[in-house]
């Protein structure tokens, strides 16, 4: 993983093309970057950001934020009861209780992506 002013980058090697090739997975504004070596996917990574943000400067536009891992959800209140119950029923937090659920079910969709 790769880390760079928030943005968080992943790279594999592509072996159609013979290089490493990489994707911002925390902001789906920002393109691909590829390197030969580490250093250089390193370096392509934190070049690719800089050059957004650079551009939505110029271009006096607000840049996609990173994912920050928090989202709001507004349920009805009768849910909101039924997943406090099930949670409390599991001596879990509703927060923790949630992320478990929803990482279940993105599993297998998550895995046929990779």
């Amino acid at each position: 993983m790769l880390n760079y002013k928030g943005y968080i980058g992943e790279a594999v090697y592509d072996d159609e093309i013979g290089m490493l090739s990489g994707k911002i997975i925390n902001a789906k504004a920002i393109g691909t970057f590829y390197g030969k070596t580490v250093n250089e996917i390193e370096m392509e990574f934190r070049k690719t950001i800089d050059y957004y943000l650079d551009l939505c400067n110029r271009k006096n536009v607000e840049p996609e934020k990173p994912f920050s891992g928090r989202f709001n959800l507004r349920v009805p209140p009768e849910l909101h009861r039924k997943i406090y119950l099930a949670s409390n029923e599991e001596g879990k937090t509703i927060n923790t209780w949630i992320q478990e659920k929803l990482q279940s079910i993105l599993a297998p969709s998550i895995a046929a992506h990779s």
